[in-house]
């Protein structure tokens, strides 16, 4: 489809894309807010269903769980039948297993039924990204990533104050689900309604479809509809190609360890934010959510510097490398900022956690760890679009998989680890790994296009090469 075509979604209105891209946003924010939302009522489930409080962290982690599974069928699935599809099946599912946890009356029922939400609400983690690079340019796509960069790690943050407030009301646990189901529910139907399909090759699908209809004249075809499968064939692409990617790819391994990490500490903070507030400063279930306030408010902070600062010098950049794209190692500048301060917010974090010392102190590490989180999910996120752009949302989906396995798990020691080791030496623990992992940005800047080279799936394969001269031409090929 050319620039001008009118079916092409990155020729669609402004105010239309910016429409979808918060609306792919708020499907973002609504997985991932149900995933941590019921940290709140764990007393409430311990007492009406009888069991031990690591039984009562699987409602956390079997439904991050579920990112692990779902996001190895929506990414590939969405590229051989659509985005819009894909979102309507899986929300309506998402919205029916929401439905049943506000009804269950065994731990089976509410396990399970966590399980299989988690496994649907993954469509948007591993979709809407891909949606992004569907309708903006690489220089919109920066700004429309920002903000929806807040979604994934705004959702964690706020699903333990809002349930937390209501245990402390006393409202059933029943109604936090119920308010997800309402949640769910809505976003299903404005998906129907008003969400588009943005992918250019089912576009071609329907428009072949459409021309062959009026004309009768059945030479009219798409490249998908020529790219036929065996149903063996089908599934293992579906199934393997996420997979194929993160191991066949050294740099979206290293970037998705990276990030498995920071998700991973982020779902276990919902473990340990308890041990320091609660056990030591004596807050309530409420007020023990509001802890992760700073984090989010650090995150938009984040969101407010890339648009106003990153985005406009990655702006220039495209201008001076036109007509050639801006190779993705320029992507990295902002992880190079946040990885420092996301390791020192560790150990600041740490060594203020006394009990004797104000709560204020430990209260605001959050705010450098949500501005460096954003930081490094921009850089990340932007790098593997950049770099596998025809593949981006199998990339996606397979880090989407692998940081979700580390979300998965984290909670699930969290508490013995800092009980063993008390919250300093715990938390200097996670800033050690932090520290390790400090110079993967740094190493991707400097040595990720000679890696690229070598890359089956990345369609550029030269270097961050200084950009030409006005009075120049271009030398690189990207």
């Amino acid at each position: 489809m050319g620039p001008n075509d009118p079916d092409n979604p990155k020729s669609w209105s402004k105010a239309y894309r910016w429409y979808i891209t918060m609306f792919s946003a708020i499907l973002v924010l609504n997985a991932t807010f149900a995933s941590s939302a019921p940290t709140g009522v764990l007393p409430q489930l311990i007492e009406k269903f009888g069991f031990s409080v690591e039984v009562a962290k699987l409602t956390i982690s079997l439904f991050v769980v579920g990112y692990c599974v779902g996001p190895l069928l929506w990414g590939p699935l969405s590229e051989q039948f659509g985005r819009k599809p894909v979102f309507i099946g899986s929300f309506f599912a998402y919205t029916a297993f929401q439905l049943g946890c506000a009804l269950s009356q065994n731990t089976a029922s509410i396990l399970v039924f966590r399980f299989l939400g988690g496994t649907f609400a993954a469509a948007p983690l591993a979709n809407s990204g891909a949606v992004m690079s569907d309708i903006w340019d690489a220089e919109t796509r920066g700004t429309a990533l920002a903000l929806f960069a807040l979604a994934p790690f705004a959702g964690p943050t706020l699903g333990p104050t809002v349930s937390g407030f209501m245990g402390v009301a006393g409202v059933s646990w029943r109604w936090v689900f119920w308010l997800l189901t309402l949640f769910a529910g809505a976003c299903l139907v404005f998906i129907v309604l008003t969400l588009p399909e943005t992918y250019a090759p089912v576009i071609l699908v329907k428009r072949a479809q459409r021309l062959r209809k009026e004309t009768g004249d059945t030479r009219y075809w798409a490249p998908l509809e020529r790219n036929k499968m065996a149903l063996s064939q089908r599934i293992s692409h579906v199934l393997g190609r996420p997979f194929v990617l993160l191991f066949r790819e050294p740099m979206l391994f290293v970037m998705t360890l990276y990030m498995s990490f920071v998700y991973g500490v982020m779902y276990l903070l919902f473990e340990a934010f308890p041990i320091v507030f609660a056990e030591g400063h004596g807050f309530n279930a409420g007020e023990s959510g509001l802890t992760f306030i700073p984090i989010f408010v650090g995150s938009v902070f984040a969101v407010i510097v890339y648009l106003f600062y990153f985005n406009p010098r990655y702006a220039r950049l495209m201008k001076e490398f036109a007509p050639h794209p801006v190779p993705p190692e320029y992507r990295m500048e902002v992880c190079m900022l946040a990885s420092p301060i996301y390791t020192i917010s560790f150990f600041w974090f740490a060594w203020t956690s006394y009990p004797s010392i104000s709560y204020w102190a430990p209260l605001m590490a959050g705010f450098p760890m949500g501005f460096a989180i954003i930081f490094l999910f921009l850089g990340l996120i932007n790098y593997a679009i950049d770099a596998y752009l025809f593949v981006a949302a199998s990339a996606l989906s397979a880090m989407t998989v692998a940081r979700s396995t580390f979300g998965a798990g984290f909670p699930l020691f969290a508490t013995q680890m800092y009980e063993k080791l008390n919250p300093r030496w715990a938390t200097t623990l996670l800033g050690f790994i932090a520290l390790l992992m400090t110079p993967i940005p740094f190493i991707l800047r400097v040595y990720g296009h000679k890696i690229r080279r070598h890359s089956k799936f990345a369609p550029t394969n030269t270097g961050p090469a200084p950009p030409p001269k006005p009075t120049e031409k271009p030398n690189q090929i990207v």
